[in-house]
């Protein structure tokens, strides 16, 4: 594939930077809440992404410093859904193809995440929040319940907590995220602690890394010994690959390592 397929629409700002591909909800005046279309570009993007081995990290975040995604755009026709004929939804396919992704996502929070906003965080494998950032499942305030967002949200904070804000309603702070362990970190400067934790990854493996996402999320859903079975096989495989080899070598002459990402 060329850079033609990963192009920039109304809803969503596409965005090449030092191997790092941003996107970026671009609907500030709705507090950056998602309609079909702005869905539909994200989960494009996201699977024309994996062919490109150049971008070795994807980061979603919302455009202005007041909202990260204040989930569905209420105001839009349908908002919790498409066509009945059809059994793949929007938001699920963004989900699906976020768990599809080899490529680490990670999530610029730096405002208000609500709704499928939580959902949209969640997918995403690392999450760093604005000190001003707020968390919330409001969704039983209109009569409805965050549903798809628990396929992605369960596993990673308390159940007893994960119930309180889809029954409240109820949103909690970026400190009570933090402690939650919803988000990786929390900072005044979101961007500067972004900017951080990336540069901790893009200089490793890119193979490593590739192939670890993918290690991780098909184990992280098998019991312990297909988990074995699975894993067993995947470090043969590991050792395989440039990248291994020229770790090892960097290592044994005690020098920076120089990857090939293969």
């Amino acid at each position: 594939m060329t850079t033609t397929d990963l192009h920039s629409t109304p809803e969503l700002s596409v965005e090449r930077k030092d191997g790092v591909l941003w996107l970026t909800i671009t609907r500030e005046e709705r507090r950056n809440a998602v309609n079909h279309a702005a869905l539909a570009a994200l989960a494009q993007t996201i699977l024309a992404t994996q062919a490109h081995r150049d971008i070795r990290a994807i980061v979603l975040t919302g455009a202005g410093s007041k909202a990260f995604c204040a989930g569905a755009d209420l105001q839009s026709a349908q908002a919790f859904t498409t066509d009945y004929s059809e059994p793949y939804g929007h938001v699920a396919q963004v989900l699906r193809a976020a768990r599809a992704s080899n490529i680490p996502l990670i999530a610029r929070v730096n405002g208000a995440c609500l709704a499928g906003g939580m959902g949209l965080m969640s997918m995403c494998d690392m999450a760093v929040a604005a000190s001003h950032a707020v968390f919330g499942l409001p969704e039983v305030k209109v009569g409805v319940f965050p549903a798809q967002v628990l396929s992605v949200l369960q596993h990673l904070i308390p159940r007893r907590v994960l119930v309180e804000m889809c029954i409240t309603g109820e949103p909690i702070t970026s400190a009570q995220a933090l402690q939650y362990g919803l988000v990786n970190y929390v900072d005044d400067d979101v961007d500067a602690k972004l900017a951080w934790l990336l540069s901790r990854m893009l200089d490793k493996s890119p193979a490593a890394i590739r192939r670890g996402i993918y290690t991780l999320k098909r184990a992280e859903s098998l019991a312990f010994e297909e988990a074995m079975s699975f894993t067993e096989s995947q470090i043969a495989l590991f050792t395989l690959t440039d990248d291994a080899r020229e770790g090892q070598q960097a290592f044994q002459q005690k020098r920076k390592p120089v990857w090939a990402g293969k």
